[in-house]
């Protein structure tokens, strides 16, 4: 199968099937963020190197360059290199990059097959990453890959791989064919050729029959991707090369290349029962061969999308050693939180806390980072029992209600780094909305905001004091481009209703979310420093 960019006209060779016609999109990937990949390791037992120096990090199908952009702003003390065929993904990546004058990101415009022979590289990485890329690659760049991974992670190293999963995927896989198919007979561009598939496709589920009958999720999965974007689903559903995996076969595979399981970045994932039957949690019980047990847990779940941590060598922690390596973890609040009741949910399920246990952890984050041996000086966990503390904590991370935090040490350089990583972000969102998070120095990840809170950050750091001053400011931005905002419903077309709008909206950012930002370095502003929690468990 052969895709062609305009009538008659063939995508060349350099594709490998790829789709190109269309870019990818610009989110950020929280997966991908190094100190969430450590918490996975450390609630999983497993000893890593992610908080020592001289530290690398590759991201292999990168796309837009974002998310490696973003980390490697909140990251400065890891070095990051970052690979993708298209040139027009590469160049934009390196211009951000450029923009927020970052030091340690390298991009690099190759194919899986020659990326390892790129000059500069370093000899061995302690983490690659893989997000969706490797579902979306035929078989020889799979082998590519794990020859990569082979020659060029380190002993102890860490792999995140995430890839569509079987048998979530199972009843859609017809229908991805008929899409493709039909795109590959059209004329005229990639997007308009899309269009035209979705189209059709929709016309086969209304004439009904026994495919669409039968498996009435997949009506409703050509109804989601009405929603979703262009690029996505272009990247999604339109390669020519597309493989959901069962378990089983994607670790034989990587298996090949010496890396053993360790768990699932879905924190709550790794949480024994969540999800399950009674009756699903004792066959879960009876499997002992751990890989064998993930395969049986997608089969229950009928999972469709995996987010998996693999390691070159497993190093178990003894117990007073996993317990060490939990103290030692900080850990900040990402979401506001003044007291009362939080629900959380997982797959669908309820997961009970009991407010008496996460809310004194919450209200002690509340006032800056802190670690898990500071939160238990401080009493924040009660007379709760060890296993219930970490449980709680990892239900709490899973749910982005906290996430793992950086030391302290390195900080002043992650904020200035941050800082001019942030200020280019939003200096972007004078013209646009396509990126949607700026970087921690506190977390060493990404929070999202939307375009309005970063026009807000803006209007601050330029000495704008009220959120009036700041509404206004937005206004005068996006009147010009003759933007309007949405109210329920319905386009604002007046001055006055756009500015009403704008003032509520950054009256409620000062009150909720403003706070939050300050607490983790989000600010754009050469005066911002580490909240008084982390300053004094510094001292």
């Amino acid at each position: 199968m052969t895709f062609t960019q305009s009538a008659g006209v063939s995508v060349t060779d350099w594709t490998s099937g790829y789709v190109a016609g269309i870019d990818y999109t610009f989110d950020f990937h929280r997966q991908l963020t190094p100190a969430l990949l450590g918490f996975a390791a450390t609630a999983q037992g497993h000893r890593h190197g992610l908080d020592g120096a001289g530290l690398s990090y590759c991201e292999l199908g990168c796309g837009q360059g974002f998310s490696a952009n973003l980390l490697a702003a909140a990251n400065p003390h890891i070095e990051f290199h970052a690979m993708d065929f298209s040139p027009s993904h590469i160049a934009g990546a390196r211009e951000l990059a450029q923009e927020a004058a970052l030091q340690n990101m390298f991009f690099h415009e190759r194919s899986f097959e020659d990326f390892g022979e790129t000059s500069g590289l370093p000899a061995a990485f302690d983490v690659i990453a893989l997000h969706g890329v490797y579902s979306w690659v035929s078989q020889e760049n799979r082998q590519h890959i794990l020859r990569f991974i082979a020659d060029r992670l380190k002993p102890g190293g860490l792999v995140y791989v995430s890839c569509n999963t079987q048998p979530g995927w199972a009843a859609a896989m017809p229908l991805r064919r008929i899409l493709a198919a039909r795109a590959e007979q059209g004329r005229g561009t990639l997007p308009e050729r899309i269009s035209d598939a979705m189209q059709y496709a929709r016309r086969l589920a209304a004439a009904g029959g026994g495919y669409f009958g039968r498996n009435p999720a997949v009506a409703a999965r050509l109804d989601h991707m009405a929603t979703m974007p262009e690029n996505y689903v272009a990247h999604e559903y339109f390669n020519k090369d597309w493989t959901p995996f069962f378990f089983e076969d994607l670790a034989a595979e990587l298996g090949s290349a010496k890396l053993d399981f360790v768990g699932s970045v879905s924190l709550m994932d790794n949480l024994g029962g969540i999800g399950f039957t009674p009756e699903q949690r004792a066959l879960l019980a009876g499997e002992s061969d751990p890989v064998r047990r993930e395969g049986l847990r997608d089969l229950l779940l009928n999972e469709h999308f995996r987010t998996d941590l693999f390691a070159k060598g497993r190093l178990a922690h003894t117990p007073r050693g996993g317990i060490g390596a939990w103290f030692a973890t900080p850990l900040a609040l990402t979401r506001p939180y003044g007291g009362g009741a939080l629900r959380f949910h997982h797959r669908g399920q309820e997961v009970p806390l009991e407010q008496a246990d996460y809310a004194p952890v919450l209200l002690a984050l509340a006032s800056g980072p802190a670690t898990v041996r500071s939160l238990l000086d401080q009493g924040a966990f009660g007379n709760m029992e060890w296993g219930s503390i970490t449980r709680m904590l990892t239900v709490l991370a899973g749910a982005g209600q906290i996430a793992p935090a950086l030391p302290l040490e390195g900080l002043e350089s992650r904020a200035a780094a941050c800082r001019a990583f942030n200020l280019a972000v939003c200096k972007r969102a004078e013209e646009s909305d396509a990126l949607r998070y700026l970087a921690s120095p506190v977390t060493g990840g990404g929070v999202e905001l939307d375009r309005f809170e970063q026009l807000f950050l803006l209007a601050r750091s330029e000495g704008l004091e009220t959120p009036a001053e700041w509404a206004a400011l937005a206004w005068r931005i996006l009147a010009p481009q003759g933007q309007r905002l949405q109210h329920e419903g319905r386009v604002l077309e007046t001055e006055e209703e756009n500015l009403a709008l704008l003032r509520a909206r950054a009256g409620n950012f000062a009150a909720r979310r403003l706070p939050l930002c300050d607490s983790l370095g989000l600010t754009l502003e050469d005066s911002w420093q580490a909240p008084a929690q982390l300053q004094e468990a510094a001292a």
